[in-house]
């Protein structure tokens, strides 16, 4: 039997890589989620390694419940995040040490390819250059969706200035055409009456989706919209409860849940979503924006969660780029490139994974050389 002997950190910006090993050479690279890693990876260390540390790295089921059960008192976003790190370090050793991928270990392909949408994450752009830069990018990547932002983040019903989305949507369609699937993210801009309003309009030009019409945690506020609108609303980002998340498909708070990997904690978690979006016949269609591993990730999920029927998220921002809802509120659209490889390509709008074990990517020796490393181990 393997167990586990030391857990890694490595962070350079705005990501921390987590590598776990085994008394017997067993190795697995996982990542938490990105921003801030600094505080994330002292969790890690603090709270979440001693769980697994002498532990049978085949349970981590196991593991992962009994990290939440046991630190109860610290339930929040930075301890989910830390799991996260671990959880997807211990999927990749699972898959390396089997010679499989991970979705395979997931259950195994439920499709051959997953299609993607051209994402972006700008509110500042000028609505002509933001059109122009996604058709370019649906031109380079065969795309045939695209989301925009609307709004301002937790803005209660302000636009970054006036007008702003009552030009942009009638732009991309008009450019664009009938055919093409657009949505829209408010990132929690509106009142429930508000997004109301914004969504009615959104329906008269085709939206298929609107993603967090008003803030995450507003949950009643939530079940509003979407009993008010015909279009579909979707939000599940931002939460680590899985007892929030079963609340939000059981009671129809929304039409459409988005787990991110690295918030929920990890891919057992968010597997655990995706199922029970599948056993209640809602999509599952997980957040994953930016650069990082969270896109290799959220690929393994989607091509083995029969729940994932939709487009998947794809940054049109450049790595290492920094987006904004305002100038006072820098938000990171990506990481450096230079962290794995190989780096999934797009091919007529969609991602293709093969056989190779684990995530399938190596963490690169110069990421790793120049990252700031921290080690918990056996003593």
């Amino acid at each position: 039997m393997s167990i586990i002997t030391k857990i890694e950190t490595f962070v350079s910006g705005t990501l921390c890589v987590v590598r776990v090993t085994t008394d017997d050479g067993l190795i697995g690279y996982g990542q938490t989620a990105p921003s801030v890693p600094e505080i994330t990876e002292q969790v890690l260390h603090r709270l979440v390694a001693r769980h697994f540390l002498g532990r049978d790295p085949w349970e981590l089921a196991a593991l992962v419940d009994e990290t939440v059960r046991a630190e109860y008192k610290y339930l929040g976003g930075f301890l989910f995040r830390a799991i996260s790190g671990v959880d997807t370090a211990i999927w990749d050793l699972q898959g390396r040490a089997t010679g499989q991928p991970v979705y395979k270990l997931l259950g195994g392909a439920v499709r051959d390819r997953v299609p993607v949408y051209a994402s972006s994450m700008s509110r500042e752009i000028p609505v002509d250059e933001e059109v122009g830069r996604i058709a370019d990018a649906v031109e380079k990547y065969g795309l045939r969706c695209a989301k925009v932002k609307i709004g301002i983040r937790n803005g209660r019903d302000a636009e970054l200035w006036e007008g702003r989305t009552a030009a942009l949507v009638p732009a991309m369609r008009k450019h664009f055409g009938d055919d093409f699937w657009l949505s829209a993210d408010a990132n929690g801009a509106y009142s429930p009456g508000g997004a109301v309003q914004v969504g009615r309009k959104l329906e008269e030009y085709g939206v298929f989706h609107l993603e967090e019409p008003n803030p995450c945690w507003e949950l009643d506020n939530m079940k509003y919209v979407a009993d008010h609108l015909d279009l579909p609303i979707g939000a599940g980002e931002q939460e680590w409860s899985l007892e929030i998340i079963r609340r939000m498909i059981a009671e129809r708070l929304v039409d459409v849940i988005q787990p991110d990997v690295c918030y929920v904690g990890g891919m057992t978690r968010a597997r655990q979503v995706a199922q029970l979006a599948d056993l209640n016949g809602i999509p599952c269609t997980p957040h994953s924006s930016g650069h990082s591993l969270i896109k290799i990730f959220t690929a393994h999920l989607v091509m083995a969660s029969p729940a994932c029927t939709q487009f998947q998220e794809w940054s049109v921002e450049p790595p290492g780029s920094v987006s904004a809802s305002s100038s006072k509120e820098p938000r990171l659209a990506g990481v450096s490139s230079e962290v794995y490889g190989p780096i999934p390509s797009v091919q007529d709008g969609y991602i293709t994974l093969d056989d190779t074990p684990g995530w399938g990517v190596e963490i690169l020796p110069s990421f790793l050389e120049k990252a700031e490393r921290h080690v918990t181990g056996l003593e």
